[in-house]
């Protein structure tokens, strides 16, 4: 009987183990911001501060374009996405105020993910952007080429002091 009882245990055992290791595996959300899933739709709107007028996403944090994407093609993968995490949606992109629907559109990404474009640039947010309004990755040097700024007319912004090397 208590050879028995400790068998059952052993089992209910295993199979907590079991379960806590499949929750540790979960899924990967390599290039989103401070672990956030896109849910739905997200929203491009504009803001005007120090370097004039740029897009952000709807929780207004700053929206970045890479100067080595060509052809509406993101390059930024692997570490790049980790400082520079992709704008990601599981839905069409919303213009909020501000920002001309028309030039709001997706890319497709490895893995399946959706990454938004304005004017055919990828847009990504900035690790270090850690509040509404920040612009520390406004002509930062890294991954082989500048980070700048999208105006809403869908173009870089390039005003800065001076750029900044990094990563």
């Amino acid at each position: 009987m208590i050879s028995k009882i400790f068998r059952n245990v052993g089992l209910v055992i295993l199979i907590i183990a079991g379960l806590a290791v499949l929750g540790a595996c979960g899924s990967s959300n390599k290039g989103l911001s401070a672990g956030s899933s896109p849910t739905g739709p997200v929203t491009v709107m504009a803001r005007t501060g120090p370097m004039g007028t740029y897009l952000t996403d709807g929780q207004g944090r700053s929206l970045y374009l890479f100067v080595a994407d060509t052809n509406g093609t993101s390059t930024c993968n692997d570490a790049c996405a980790v400082q520079w995490p992709p704008l990601l949606t599981t839905g069409t992109p919303q213009a909020g105020s501000g920002v001309t629907a028309s030039m709001l559109g997706t890319v497709d990404r490895s893995g399946g993910a959706k990454q938004v474009t304005y004017n055919k640039h990828p847009l990504y947010l900035f690790i270090e952007d850690t509040a509404a309004g920040n612009v520390n990755g406004q002509g930062v040097n890294a991954f082989g080429a500048l980070w700048w700024l999208v105006s809403p007319a869908g173009n870089a912004i390039t005003t800065t002091s001076a750029p900044t090397t990094g990563y």
